[in-house]
């Protein structure tokens, strides 16, 4: 029988409770979670309790150092520090905030030098195996068009900034055009699709993206639409928020739950 892989989970919101009760749950073959950690340790603590093997509550390095891979479902703000403690002690990382991975070849680097792994998940759009298998050869451009309601963007620093007032619209507003690179720091909760999508092909500079605060839609949808050698290929996702956290959708802790179950099968589908 195949040992087990040593999974350590940082944050305890939608999606690291998410794919922390499936793991407890047996519904991740070859997966055992060892460790938790979370900005509010107890909060990290009782929900730990409510597993049926409760794991650990740990500091940073220590739960490294538990793990043969770490999970960060926290923060971008949070993810350099996550990084560093997974990374130099040469454990692989599994990244969902990887909007803040624009920028970071240091995190590259240390991965390169300490034999680890970075994995970026597709999270809430589907598609990156085209996009991965186009960028194989030339692409020529991708766009990316993002319409969430406006209390899915409330309080991130481009809305703020913007001179839209989200409780007053009752159409379609923009308020962002432009390359995914700033995209992500205007709205570092909201669009990390974005990123993965930019890692996945041409780059944060020359990936464009638009974001809509829409009072019309109720899910988060994505429209992408990718040109090149091979052709052209469009997507449309509508996600389903998250109850707990409308910034994000329900399909990105299932597609980190799937890439997760990729990473420890035999049978490996897909780009």
């Amino acid at each position: 029988m195949d040992k087990p892989r040593n999974v350590g989970i940082v944050g305890c919101g939608a999606i690291g409770r998410k794919m922390a009760v499936d793991i407890d749950r047996g519904t991740v073959p070859g997966a055992r979670l060892v460790a938790l950690n979370s900005r509010d340790m107890r909060k990290a603590s009782g929900f730990a309790a409510t597993l049926s093997a409760p794991p650990p509550v740990l500091s940073l390095d220590d739960l490294a150092a538990a793990s043969d891979m770490v999970v960060e479902t926290a923060t971008g703000e949070a993810l350099d520090a996550i990084a560093r403690a997974a990374l130099g002690s040469g454990k692989d990382l599994m990244v969902l905030s990887c909007g803040a991975l624009l920028g970071r070849d240091d995190l590259f680097e240390m991965a390169r030098a300490n034999g680890a792994t970075i994995v970026v998940p597709s999270g809430a759009i589907v598609g990156l195996d085209g996009v991965v298998s186009a960028s194989a050869g030339r692409i020529d451009s991708i766009t990316m068009v993002t319409r969430k309601p406006p209390g899915g963007l409330r309080g991130s620093p481009g809305a703020d900034c913007s001179d839209v007032d989200l409780d007053a619209i009752t159409e379609p507003a923009l308020l962002y055009e432009g390359p995914v690179e700033v995209a992500c720091r205007l709205f570092p909760a909201n669009v990390n699709v974005s990123a993965a999508l930019s890692l996945a092909g041409i780059g944060p500079r020359k990936t464009t993206t638009r974001v809509y605060a829409d009072p019309t839609v109720t899910r988060n949808t994505h429209e992408i639409v990718v040109e090149g050698e091979f052709g052209r290929f469009t997507l449309k996702i509508e996600n389903v928020p998250s109850p707990s956290n409308p910034r994000t959708g329900i399909l990105s802790a299932l597609s980190a739950l799937a890439t997760l179950k990729k990473l420890t099968s035999h049978l490996q589908v897909g780009t």
